[in-house]
């Protein structure tokens, strides 16, 4: 190995065949072939005799025809095809080989030459390392410098990729991050865009409650859910508030809206349980819940939700929302808010109730449908248990009151109203809506039923049913009593309402039968005859039938009154032949009769179905000196402010009977009473007919 040394202040030859200016070393380095470290060449051929002939390496191309990038690199610094020794290494080349004078001469501009590779041979067959500024720093760019050059140790390639790779995921977590947050922003917002207003949510939103008022004021009953009076936190036993904080949120005067701790120990509580003990709700986040009309699960939702919780949080103090949720929540049994729960559940106002019957309440609202005392009293009872522990284990009771109230556990106070009033309710629902149109409030209806009457006529058909139901092979009946204006004073739709709502007062359709006659003689009399005009009483067939009387026996010649009186079937064949069946079906929709009936013979002996109700509105005319009615319940109608949504106004068909006739047929009829087979209903101070 020969060593030339070079001033360090000799200038950089340019290499004028590649345009590309050679950076000298202090030394020139050249290596022969027994220098290198694994030793001479087997065929001791240089590199170019081993590869071939190469082209001049200071050969240039014209510059209008730039060399390729696929040939910049000079053929000539491909590796020997003989394999290197496991100790050879990578010497640096002190010159990059200097181009011949000729090329010097010729005036070209340097061209920039790509950096040579590791290890290259001059063409005359020593090894030459390239020229580098220094060779520490090759050293160090390479990762591979042994010392010689005076650079330092470079640092581990892998460490360079683990801290590329980190930074690479710390920035795209950082710009996910950023785009999750501007999401979240814009699904907030657009949530929230979507709420109604405001002062329209703090408006109950709940189905209307129908309260029903004999004619005396009296309540008979509700339908419909009910809402109580608002009361004012300040007016309720303190125990009452304190059971719903220690069951549903102890933390609701410490959190903002939601309670992330509330929900994680909730979730412990439930998963150590293996059911649901605990809800992980704030009471604020149920009022929100419960301000929409409707309990929609989805998720949009609950971002609503939590949006209106907050906003809760932000508007009213804790006292307000803790008085807006317990005059709103729902308690079961179509009841919302605690003073109609309490008047529900326990007959008193929410002001008056117990510990026991506080205890009760808090637990319910847990699961109203379920845990209503109405529906499942133990497990009210159980509930109540519950939360007279919590609220002992925060300190909210004593030991000794907690005590107490399990062992005077709250109950079920019972029905105030009969069981027969449940027609009459019903009756009214169905009728409201054509009044007062769809209901936005509660409302109070004043109803036209007098108390002490619909008692009695419950009793009158109870008792009835119990003599002659078994011998007449009659389960079930109906009862209906009407003032001469149409006004119902009494219904009673079956024996029982507990066992069967079905009205057979006003939907049931039966048969009239001998019932149906008064039409039949009316219609006669408008005909021109009177209550003394004669007719046989004597079998009649008609095309194979053969109607005859209840009591197989025939009068012969008898007036119409006698025949009314004793209800000769015969007679009404007679005359409804001799009027004709349709004038008959006439005069019985003009009194009152709205069912479609059948114009034939039969027609006689009452065999078209009508309602007791509009048979009894259709003999009112008799009573009223011919005036013509419509049934009617509804009194007035009134919203929870009082305003008068509906008030009655006298109404109905006017006159639908001579006054004459109405004389004759009431004159026909009272002998049905005296003589007939009405007798048993003549009762002393009575006019009847």
């Amino acid at each position: 190995m020969a060593v030339r040394g070079r001033h360090e202040g000799e200038r950089r030859e340019p290499v004028l065949g590649r345009g590309e200016e050679t950076v000298s070393s202090p030394f020139d380095i050249r290596l022969d072939a027994s220098d290198r470290a694994g030793g001479p060449r087997q065929d001791g051929r240089s590199r170019q005799d081993a590869r071939g002939r190469q082209e001049p390496r200071d050969r240039h191309e014209p510059k209008d025809r730039p060399e390729p990038r696929d040939r910049q690199e000079p053929r000539d610094r491909q590796e020997p095809k003989g394999r290197r020794g496991p100790d050879e290494r990578q010497e640096p080349r002190a010159d990059m080989g200097r181009a011949p004078q000729g090329a010097a001469a010729s005036g070209l501009k340097p061209e920039r030459r790509p950096r040579p590779e590791a290890e290259d041979f001059e063409p005359e067959g020593g090894m030459v390392a390239p020229a580098r500024k220094s060779s520490a720093s090759s050293a160090s760019r390479r990762g591979k410098g042994n010392g010689k050059g005076g650079g330092s140790e470079p640092k581990p390639r892998a460490r360079r990729k683990r801290r590329t790779l980190l930074g690479f995921l710390v920035k795209w977590c950082l710009i996910l991050a950023v785009w999750a947050g501007i999401g979240v922003a814009g699904v907030v917002a657009y949530e929230a865009a979507k709420l109604p207003p405001m002062q329209t949510l703090m408006v109950p939103k709940r189905p209307p409650t129908i309260m029903i008022q004999a004619a005396d004021g009296k309540t008979l009953a509700t339908r419909g859910d009910m809402g109580g009076a608002a009361v004012p936190l300040k007016q309720l036993p303190a125990y009452l508030p304190n059971a719903f904080i220690a069951i549903e949120d102890r933390r609701f005067y410490e959190h903002w809206g939601l309670d992330p701790v509330g929900l994680a120990r909730a979730v412990a509580t439930n998963l150590v349980s293996r059911r649901v003990r605990q809800g992980g709700s704030t009471l604020t986040q149920q009022l929100a819940k419960n301000l929409f009309l409707t309990q929609e699960r989805t998720f949009s939702r609950k971002i609503q939700e939590v949006i209106l919780a907050l906003w809760l949080e932000q508007k009213f103090s804790k006292a307000e929302i803790l008085d807006l949720y317990m005059n709103r929540v729902y308690f079961g049994a179509g009841a919302y808010g605690v003073e109609a729960a309490s008047q529900r559940y326990f007959g008193k106002s929410a002001r008056n109730v117990t510990l026991a019957e506080a205890a009760m309440l808090a637990g319910i609202v847990n699961a109203p449908s379920r845990l209503a005392p109405t529906r499942n009293l133990k497990a009210a009872q159980e509930r109540a248990a519950l939360v007279l522990g919590s609220m002992q284990d925060q300190g909210l009771i004593s030991a000794d009151m907690e005590k107490l109230a399990l062992a005077r556990p709250a109950t079920v106070a019972p029905p105030s109203a009969p069981g027969s009033i449940g027609y009459v309710a019903d009756w009214v629902v169905e009728q409201l809506d054509s009044y007062v149109g769809e209901l936005s409030g509660d409302v109070s209806v004043r109803t036209t039923i007098d108390a002490n009457m619909q008692a009695q006529a419950q009793a009158a058909l109870s008792e009835t049913l119990a003599k002659s139901g078994g011998k007449f092979g009659v389960g079930q009946g109906a009862l209906v009593s009407l003032d001469t204006d149409g006004a119902v004073k009494a219904l009673i739709g079956g024996k029982s309402y507990e066992e069967s709502q079905f009205n057979r007062a006003v939907t049931a359709r039966r048969q009239p039968g001998s019932a149906f006659k008064p039409f039949i003689y009316l219609t006669a009399l408008e005909r021109g005859l009177t209550p003394e005009t004669v007719r046989e009483d004597a079998p009649i067939q008609l095309k194979g039938w053969r109607p005859e009387n209840s009591t197989h026996d025939y009068k012969g010649a008898v007036t119409l009154q006698q025949a009314l009186a004793l209800s000769l079937n015969t007679v009404s064949v007679r005359l409804v032949l001799e009027v004709g069946p349709k004038a008959v079906v006439q005069t019985a929709h003009r009194l009152g009769i709205a069912s479609t009936l059948d114009p034939n013979p039969s027609i006689a002996l009452g065999t078209s179905e009508v309602s007791v109700l509009e048979l009894a509105s259709a003999y009112v005319p008799f009573a009223n000196g011919g005036i013509g009615v419509i049934p009617y319940v509804i009194d007035t109608v009134k919203g929870a402010d009082g305003r008068v949504l509906y008030a009655r106004a006298a109404s109905g068909p006017g006159r639908v009977i001579d006054p004459a006739y109405a004389g004759m047929m009431n004159r026909m009829m009272e002998e049905t009473l005296m003589t007939g087979t009405g007798r048993r209903a003549d009762l002393p101070g009575w006019e009847a007919a």
